[in-house]
Formats: C-alpha cells, structure tokens, sequence
C-alpha cells in the first residue's frame, strides 16, 4: 500500500478531523499548545507501552514528539461512534529517531470525546519498532 493514499481520509466528527489535523501539523512544527488543547482539562491519555496514563496532554505530546527527528502520521482508516462519542483511528507513521535511525511503525488510537473536545486517548502501537537491534543482528 502506498503511504500517501491515506491522506484524504473519511472522518465525520469535526472534534476528530481537528485531531488529525493538529497531530499532523503538531508532527512537523513542534507547536505542542493547539493539540494539546483539543484535550480537556481531566483528559487522561494512555500510551500502553508500560509507562500508564498521563493527566497533562501537553506533557504527553511532548515527550512523543522528543521521540523523533521527524515523523509523519497517515491514518489508514477510523470507525466513530455517537453513543459513546467517539473514534477508533488505524494509522502508519514513518520518520526518523531523534539519534537519526528510519522508523515505520503502525498502531491504533481510541479517542473519548465529549463535546467539541476529547476527553480520553489510549494509544497501541508496535513497540518492538523502537528497539534497537545488537550488532550483527537484523
């Protein structure tokens, strides 16, 4: 499948089109505050990678962007809900490590929203990607 065929994606709720927007714009300018404002203030997010729930979303975006040199997220595909709100969103990001090593790894985020605002994000994805390989293996 080709990578860039993902971008004109078919998402119906405005609070998670904007998602998708700000984590792609968040991706390439650094500019953790307008993400991290979509989350309300007793948002709680997961990335269950052992490390459990974060209560500040701008701490939480941070430390995934600090992951990387550069990294770009296309969505694959998102099935939403209206009762509860919310969307389940497949998606593939490929980039760069901070130490500068190519990365390409897959996953899924649940979002919770209430409102016009999201109110919780658990977030799996392929862990084994950022584990460095010893020296002739691979």
């Amino acid at each position: 499948m080709d990578f860039e065929q993902f971008e004109d994606n078919h998402i119906a709720d405005a609070t998670v089109r904007r998602f998708v927007a700000e984590l792609r714009r968040f991706e390439q300018d650094g500019d953790v505050d307008p993400l991290a404002g979509l989350f309300t203030d007793d948002a709680v997010l997961h990335r269950l990678d052992g490390r459990g729930g974060v209560a500040d979303a701008r701490a939480f975006w941070a430390r995934y962007r600090a992951r990387f040199g550069e990294v770009r997220t296309a969505f694959r595909n998102a099935v939403e809900s209206t009762d509860p709100a919310g969307a389940a969103l497949e998606w593939e990001s490929r980039g760069s490590l901070a130490d500068g090593t190519p990365i390409d790894y897959a996953g899924s985020t649940f979002l919770t929203l209430a409102g016009d605002r999201i109110s919780g994000l658990r977030t799996y994805y392929d862990t084994a990607a950022f584990v460095a390989l010893p020296a002739g293996r691979g």
